[in-house]
């Protein structure tokens, strides 16, 4: 079997994550887990391994390819070594590298889009464009603390114009990379600079966000499939195991072969293993 995608899921308690941003403090006491799991193949089925918190996962990690792709809910495999996705399946969404002059060769993003400001611990302050009715989502897909909706725009091209300029700046950055997330995964976003940059837009509507991980150590930074799973934040899977919290970003596992057998090879021990 070879992991082909993940799912960070959708919150296991109903909540719809709307909360009181303005304290910039730990979402933890209200926080609403994230289901999870990961997408596996084998002989062109598909099947979903389920990586909600408090289940055991037991997997080790084989030889490493290409994901190849899913069409049609069926696997098409890719003996290319090159991983997660070789040139031929890997894509670059094209919207995602606009700045207000469309890269298509018609534009269709005639839909309501909203610009975005997301908060990552403790000081990572990003500006994002999203279509309006997926704002929600797209801020938990990133694994965002907290967020606000600061602007609502006819279509994506105005949006994205307003984006380019504002990441221009030294305030705002237009992309966070999983170790920057990683490194503020047990830390809590600094209220006063959140509070500032809030002031300057009058949003909408803002956000606050729980990932129920209750972390007080920043877990390590591994590639595995093993241990029991404390939750989700974005595409960053929490797992507990031999003392010690791992975080694991899920894109890396995307085209592992899993097998049964767990390696038992010597693993970095977080500071809360020595407590």
């Amino acid at each position: 079997m070879q992991v082909v995608g993940y799912d960070a899921g959708a919150p296991t308690d109903g909540s719809d994550g709307h909360g009181d941003a303005d304290d910039g403090g730990d979402a933890g006491g209200n926080a609403d887990p994230l289901a999870g799991g990961l997408y596996v193949a084998s002989g062109g089925d598909v099947e979903y391994v389920d990586a909600s918190p408090g289940t055991e996962l037991a997997f080790g990690l084989g030889e490493r390819r290409c994901a190849g792709t899913v069409h049609e809910g069926s696997h098409v495999a890719c003996d290319a070594p090159d991983a997660p996705y070789c040139e031929a399946h890997g894509s670059v969404w094209v919207c995602a590298r606009c700045t207000g002059t469309c890269l298509k060769d018609e534009m269709d993003c005639h839909e309501s889009h909203a610009l975005y400001l997301a908060a990552f611990a403790p000081d990572v302050f990003k500006v994002g464009v999203t279509r309006e009715w997926r704002l929600e989502t797209r801020l938990r897909e990133q694994g965002a603390d907290r967020a606000a909706h600061v602007r609502t725009f006819p279509d994506g091209r105005v949006a994205r114009e307003v984006e380019a300029e504002l990441a221009a700046g030294d305030a705002l950055v237009d992309r966070v990379r999983v170790p920057t997330k990683l490194a503020g995964l047990h830390r809590r976003v600094d209220a006063a600079e959140w509070g500032a940059l809030r002031e300057r837009f009058d949003p909408i509507e803002t956000f606050a966000f729980g990932y129920g991980l209750d972390l007080t150590d920043r877990p390590v930074a591994e590639t595995m499939a093993a241990g029991t799973v404390r939750g989700w934040k974005g595409r960053v899977l929490v797992l507990d195991r031999g003392g010690s919290t791992y975080a694991v970003d899920a894109r890396d596992l995307v085209g592992y072969e899993i097998v049964d057998e767990v390696p038992d090879r010597e693993l970095q021990s977080s500071l809360g293993a020595f407590g």
